[in-house]
């Protein structure tokens, strides 16, 4: 039985649809989640997908425009769920806890899009039922954030001009301040493939 798993949530290819996309705190996502991917692998931990979908909004996550699928470059192997979720965290719409229980999964890694919404948020969960939870920042993604008080028309422009708007470095470090000490360790993905002690 897997007494750990790695849960990849939302690299998929609505997000590369949006022109934030050029401003992505991590370019190298796929190289990243590979990264941690084949390590996982390598120790037999399971590997979970999450794919995010809002069906009939016509929006980069409407399943009908072709956008919900992984990154090019990330695919799962036999044996290893794909999960497709309507809410920001992983558990509340799919199976995944039954998935880990079943499993007998108690530790859990973290890695994809966005940093701040869904990795944190499944984070949260993931921690309060009961399992011990690695967030991986940097295999996530964040991107600039507007002020609240900006207007949900705001251009690309708009949003990058405003000096309210917090940076990709801002956001990644209020995520760890939030996450470190309650809801899970922070790690890198240097440490968990062993780059670190080989001196890659």
């Amino acid at each position: 039985m897997n007494r750990a798993a790695l849960v990849v949530i939302d690299v998929q290819e609505s997000f590369r649809q949006r022109p934030m996309w050029a401003y992505a705190s991590q370019p190298d996502i796929v190289g990243q989640v590979d990264r941690l991917v084949g390590a996982a692998r390598g120790r037999g931990d399971l590997v979970v997908w999450v794919l995010h979908a809002e069906p009939g909004t016509g929006t980069v996550f409407d399943p009908a425009l072709g956008h919900v699928r992984l990154i090019d470059g990330l695919s799962p192997v036999e044996g290893e769920p794909t999960l497709v979720k309507t809410s920001h965290n992983a558990f509340t719409t799919t199976n995944l806890q039954q998935l880990l229980t079943l499993a007998g999964v108690r530790e859990v890694t973290v890695c994809g899009i966005r940093t701040e919404q869904c990795v944190e948020t499944t984070t949260r969960v993931g921690a309060d039922l009961g399992h011990e939870m690695t967030f991986v920042t940097d295999a996530t993604v964040t991107f600039p954030t507007p002020h609240r008080d900006l207007p949900a028309t705001a251009t690309l422009e708009e949003i990058l001009a405003d000096p309210r708007t917090l940076s990709n470095e801002e956001m990644i470090a209020r995520t760890e301040y939030a996450l470190s000490g309650r809801f899970a360790t922070i790690r890198t993905v240097a440490e968990l493939t062993g780059a670190v002690q080989a001196g890659v």
